[in-house]
């Protein structure tokens, strides 16, 4: 029995159920109920801040998750938060329902699916989130040496591996920037398909080093990461690199940004805005900050990264219309 017991509970964390984040030992709690679109009123979980992830490893998450939750919840009693609970999703779709409804009050994510959650669900950015010292960073674009290809103009009739559709710097980012430029967007079956005159093929490699991979065997013409990636031995072997070039790159944009629900009490928003940018100078926050994606500090959302986020918002939406 403890075995069937334990097997349902491990489902049931891929399945998005609720975790505890409150003061004490994580457990098991219920899921929240719908809570009313504005302010406390008579919701019953007026007390819980629920901060949301999409992810496709809940159990990890959750460990990364929770220190800052609990960090931050008790902090919150001021306005009336007694309690923490993690709500994890399986995609950007589930998360907007989940923002929609009430059900999430905070989540972090990457620029481009943030801009998502705000179209799809209203979400609203609060913070910037900088990780492991870099608060902004682009997307590159490389090839072979011996390909002949030097620019993005010349992807015309190549093909491209991304990463995996959900990603910012190696698909919404690059995406829509080939589109600015006036190329169209095909996706491939395979790498041997045929692309149509005037279009530029595209796959998805689902890592990094699978991207770079691909290139350097001349299984795809082009590749595209993050300037972060393409310095990285683990994602770009330096026997890889020597047989690569660069040929293009995006504008700089933040790379994370925390947001909140719409409709989320004013005073429980101010009061989580005020409570993150004061936690890098804070000793106690050290290790919940490391544990949260290796974050360093919460940053105000200044006016240029506004107009990056207002860019990436505008290529996201371009790529749902245009590409999928």
């Amino acid at each position: 029995m403890m075995r069937l017991v334990a097997r349902a509970w491990r489902l049931a964390l891929l399945f998005g159920l609720v975790l505890s984040g409150a003061w004490g030992p994580a457990a098991a709690s219920p899921a929240p109920h719908e809570r009313a679109g504005h302010g406390h009123g008579d919701d019953p979980d007026a007390h819980v801040l629920v901060l949301g992830r999409i992810s496709d490893d809940p159990k990890a998450h959750y460990e990364q998750l929770k220190p800052l939750l609990d960090y931050v919840v008790p902090r919150m009693a001021g306005v009336g938060i007694r309690e923490g609970r993690i709500l994890m999703a399986k995609d950007a779709q589930q998360m907007g329902s989940y923002l929609r409804r009430g059900r999430v009050d905070w989540v972090s994510e990457t620029a481009g699916t943030a801009m998502l959650l705000r179209q799809r669900a209203g979400a609203q950015p609060l913070l910037l989130t900088e990780r492991d010292g870099v608060s902004h960073y682009h997307s590159v674009f490389f090839a072979r040496r011996d390909s002949g290809l030097r620019s993005l103009d010349d992807l015309s009739g190549h093909n491209v591996a991304f990463q995996r559709p959900s990603s910012t710097s190696a698909y919404f980012v690059p995406a829509a920037t080939l589109l600015e430029r006036g190329l169209r967007l095909e996706i491939l079956l395979s790498p041997t398909d045929r692309i149509n005159r005037g279009a530029v093929g595209y796959l998805f490699a689902r890592s990094e080093l699978n991207i770079a991979t691909w290139v350097h065997k001349r299984l795809v013409d082009a590749g595209v990461m993050s300037n972060l990636d393409w310095d990285n031995p683990r994602r770009v072997p330096e026997a890889f690199r020597r047989d690569l070039v660069l040929i293009g790159r995006s504008a700089d944009y933040p790379r994370a940004l925390e947001l909140v629900r719409p409709g989320l009490d004013p005073k429980v928003s101010a009061r989580l805005r005020e409570v993150l940018l004061d936690a890098a100078g804070d000793p106690d926050a050290g290790e919940a900050l490391l544990r949260f994606f290796k974050t360093t500090r919460f940053m105000p959302v200044d006016p240029a990264s506004q107009r990056a986020l207002d860019r990436i918002g505008h290529g996201v939406a371009q790529v749902r219309a245009e590409v999928e």
